[in-house]
């Protein structure tokens, strides 16, 4: 079984907050693929499935953001999954925004979230970290990632979690490569077409 993790924090008014692009990005693969229906477990919400003949589990950490660890550590324990077929989404302040890359194992490059996880199940999980970009004064960066994004910024939120959700499964094979060209031509395919319209 492979386990699907979107980190973001829970609650109406963080819904399209730029920390919450992990929970943008698995609501839209839960939907695309069909995953049953959201519910509640482990510390958070969960959903069921299959990707590419692959038993899944998506889960959204209801604990919030700083204390994701302890939702992810008690679904991968419960299906007895290893924390290399484990998958985390989320936000990148040293990208610029609209990048996505995967890793595989590492540090947690001071991220809170990924703190939490790797003293719940260390570090040998994939992260598809997705690049919010970073404020030029560093006592910004907590209402950067906790504000809503931008119009402008959302021409290339919604194609760039539409296409993760549509080439996820080339990660699921471990195809990562072609899962981050992949998303990243086709968003950037689609913005261009968007700012061409608007030109």
């Amino acid at each position: 079984m492979i386990l699907i993790v979107g980190l973001g924090n829970p609650g109406p008014t963080h819904k399209n907050n730029r920390h919450n692009i992990g929970f943008l990005a698995i609501d839209e693969i839960f939907k695309h693929h069909s995953l049953g229906n959201w519910r509640k477990k482990f510390h958070g919400q969960i959903g069921l499935g299959k990707i590419e003949n692959k038993k899944i589990l998506a889960l959204k950490p209801m604990t919030y953001m700083n204390r994701s660890g302890q939702s992810i550590y008690e679904a991968k324990s419960f299906f007895n999954i290893s924390s290399k077929n484990v998958i985390v989404i989320h936000d990148e302040l040293d990208f610029p925004c609209g990048k996505l890359q995967i890793k595989r194992g590492g540090g947690h490059a001071g991220h809170n979230g990924l703190k939490n996880i790797h003293s719940y199940i260390g570090s040998n999980y994939a992260r598809i970290r997705v690049g919010i970009g970073r404020p030029q004064e560093k006592g910004e960066i907590i209402n950067h990632v906790l504000t809503d994004f931008s119009k402008t910024e959302t021409h290339w939120v919604h194609p760039l979690i539409a296409n993760t959700a549509k080439f996820i499964g080339l990660i699921i094979n471990g195809e990562d490569s072609k899962f981050q060209q992949q998303v990243q031509q086709f968003t950037t395919k689609h913005v261009n077409s968007l700012l061409k319209k608007e030109d």
